[in-house]
């Protein structure tokens, strides 16, 4: 299998060429060229994650390295997870699951994306006696992943750039309390959008890089991530109905990787009932769904800070695969003049979008309410990204048949203050969380300048 961009004009690459390339070179992202099945006769006899993603992971693979070196890549990749099965399921009622996806060291679910793309970047980096930078932004979860991922490898250094805003305080202290030689966390002073901007300016320019270093992306752009995500779906119907019958997912969302990664789920096999696109008051998402208007708007502030975007950078592979058919001039046409105006797809591509999708949008306070709501119906705490997930459920139940599951993708711990002002308790706080608090908080403070932040990691790239 190789790999070719969303626009078309980066193609015929390789495995190890996307996982270290991450953004495609014409703008696009990259995707595989054809969905690989998977067995489902197979995977309904088998128990463990790690074993299921065995099944997944070396139908993307092949083209750079060997079955036999990816099955033993994938005995090490998941590490410090508080529960052995790695992804547990709560159930709630006959209709309802909790896909529990926290309990990886950083407490949220992009520990199985990051764990499994830091693994790959190792491999690959060891082959080739090269190192790399890892430069990425994060709105909430994804810096503190890629570092925690990242951190134990000598072959990488990581710059993390945050906004210096809209985080919670744990979010925040799980990357600047990181004592470690090759971790750089940077505060901006700007909003996500500003940070993620210098990001994509490094990955054109990369004048910082010394000769033959790597540059590599962490977010959800780079397709390794969404393979990692991937697996704990299948992993998910597997335990929920072993495939018997179509499981309907409901997903939080900023940058659409997550809900991308459902949908390639079901493009390789998995039985798929429908996606709920659960947004907060950033709500290009739903405006797309419900509206076929998908319009950049200024970024608000909300309790669930790892969705505040204003553009979910995944969404592109969806037009590409999804509506346009893999035509890559169709995308490209689309995005050549996105942001600056809006995508409006044809009526009779939008159409399509009820096939699968449903979506809502959900605000602060109906947010707090769906947390109260999950607590006292069943004495179970989630934080607010899931409560958005768990509300878009319950006002989008008589669209759905079968059985939901709703991805919590943080633990509730991770948003002490928002749990307060709900009027709850937080009884059991993970130690990888409360450590945080007695830790000596390390980083550096920037505007939002590329100039001054290229000429720190100059420095700082010995």
């Amino acid at each position: 299998m190789l790999f070719h961009s969303t626009r078309g004009q980066d193609s015929n690459k390789t495995f190890e060429e996307v996982l270290m390339q991450g953004l495609a070179s014409d703008g696009g992202l990259f995707m595989p060229d054809h969905w690989p099945q998977v067995d489902i006769e197979e995977l309904k006899h088998l128990d463990s994650f790690v074993d299921v993603a065995k099944h997944i992971v070396p139908l993307f693979t092949e083209s750079s390295f060997s079955k036999d070196e990816v099955l033993e890549l994938l005995d090490d990749t998941w590490h410090d997870f508080s529960e052995q099965t790695f992804a547990p399921i709560k159930k709630l009622d006959d209709s309802k699951l909790v896909l529990e996806l926290f309990h990886g060291p950083t407490a949220a679910f992009k520990d199985f994306g990051l764990q499994l793309a830091a693994a790959f970047f190792n491999k690959s980096l060891v082959r080739q006696n090269k190192t790399a930078i890892v430069l990425g932004a994060t709105s909430g979860d994804t810096g503190s992943a890629a570092i925690d991922a990242c951190k134990r490898f000598d072959s990488i250094k990581s710059f993390i750039l945050l906004p210096d805003g809209n985080m919670s305080e744990v979010q925040r202290r799980q990357m600047t309390t990181v004592d470690s030689s090759n971790v750089f966390t940077l505060r901006v002073n700007g909003n996500f959008d500003d940070c993620q901007n210098i990001v994509k300016e490094a990955f054109n320019e990369r004048s910082f890089l010394k000769k033959d270093q790597f540059l590599l992306a962490v977010n959800s752009i780079n397709w390794v991530r969404i393979i990692g995500q991937i697996c704990y779906y299948f992993y998910a119907s597997l335990k929920i109905s072993k495939f018997a019958e179509p499981v309907n997912f409901s997903v939080p969302t900023g940058n659409f990787g997550n809900v991308f990664a459902c949908y390639s789920a079901h493009k390789m096999g998995m039985p798929l009932g429908k996606i709920l696109v659960a947004v907060n008051n950033n709500n290009i998402l739903h405006r797309f769904f419900s509206n076929n208007d998908y319009s950049r708007s200024e970024v608000s502030e909300t309790i669930s800070p790892s969705m505040d975007i204003s553009i979910a950078s995944n969404f592109e592979r969806l037009i590409y695969d999804f509506y346009a058919e893999r035509d890559a001039e169709v995308c490209d046409k689309y995005y050549s003049s996105f942001p600056n105006n809006a995508i409006s797809l044809s009526e009779d591509m939008w159409i399509k979008s009820k096939e699968l999708f449903l979506s809502y949008c959900v605000d602060d306070i109906s947010t707090i309410d769906a947390m109260k709501t999950i607590y006292e119906s069943h004495q179970y705490l989630i934080d607010p990204h899931t409560a958005v997930a768990s509300e878009a459920v319950n006002k989008l139940k008589e669209e759905l048949k079968g059985s939901t599951a709703i991805l919590a993708t943080a633990h509730p711990g991770k948003f002490p203050q928002v749990i307060k002002d709900a009027n709850l308790t937080l009884h059991d706080i993970p130690e990888n969380l409360s450590i945080i608090f007695d830790r000596e908080e390390r980083s550096y403070n920037f505007p939002a300048s590329k100039e001054l932040i290229f000429n720190f990691i100059v420095k700082n790239n010995l």
